[in-house]
């Protein structure tokens, strides 16, 4: 079975300094949960970006899932987000005029499930993390930790291939940060693959499967966690 995410030979520039990533090769196969360490600049957020379609690469080829995402156009991009990746990102990018069901239904509305189905996907997903209690509320009343579940549950509503989350805990005090945890462990004890990048080494020791640290946009450790 081809990897669920495969990366050949990936470079990118961004001006005539050094790559921000230099010919990295990677495969993920499906239900592997990839924590990527490495210090600022060395190419954390260009890979998660090439990867969620939101960059191009200057050479080399990026797939998820059997797609070629380094050749999509900006409108099938767009809908490879919406059907095959979903984000979280380190502060939430909830909408605040928005209840919490209405935020996690957003996804599902873009991609035209109907309503229904979409009000009974959001509903589970509540219950599932937890925060089903907070359905009417709006985010700007909630802790950072919960806010970060509606987060989670928002980018699980259209099934994702891969979940990509940016610096998940980056926002969170210790309490909120390891709800967080447990949570993406659950998530990939259930099957979701993951991929996330962060700074927070507890994270990735109590989450990953797999840790790959960067420097200077090229690989330069790939360690396999001990089965958990």
């Amino acid at each position: 079975m081809a990897p669920i995410i495969e990366i050949r030979d990936l470079t990118k520039r961004y001006d005539k300094s050094g790559p921000a990533l230099a010919g990295l090769n990677l495969a993920v196969e499906g239900g592997e949960a990839l924590a990527v360490l490495g210090p600022s600049g060395s190419g954390k957020s260009t890979l998660l970006n090439m990867i969620a379609g939101l960059d191009r690469p200057t050479a080399g080829t990026v797939s998820v899932a059997g797609l070629r995402v380094d050749t999509l156009t900006e409108t099938a991009s767009a809908q490879y987000r919406r059907e095959q990746v979903g984000m979280v990102f380190q502060f939430f990018n909830l909408l605040d005029d928005l209840t919490v069901t209405d935020n996690v239904l957003l996804p599902a509305q873009l991609a035209g499930t109907t309503r229904r189905a979409a009000a009974m996907r959001a509903a589970a997903l509540l219950r599932r993390l937890g925060i089903e209690r907070h359905a009417d509320a709006y985010p700007g009343r909630l802790s950072g930790g919960e806010r970060q579940r509606v987060a989670v549950a928002r980018a699980l509503m259209n099934r994702p291939a891969v979940l990509l989350a940016d610096e998940p805990t980056g926002a969170l005090d210790r309490s909120s940060a390891a709800e967080v945890r447990r949570l993406l462990v659950e998530l990939n004890q259930e099957g979701q693959t993951i991929l996330l990048v962060t700074h927070d080494t507890a994270l990735a020791e109590s989450c990953a499967t797999r840790t790959i640290e960067l420097i200077d946009g090229a690989i330069v450790r790939d360690v396999r966690a001990v089965a958990r």
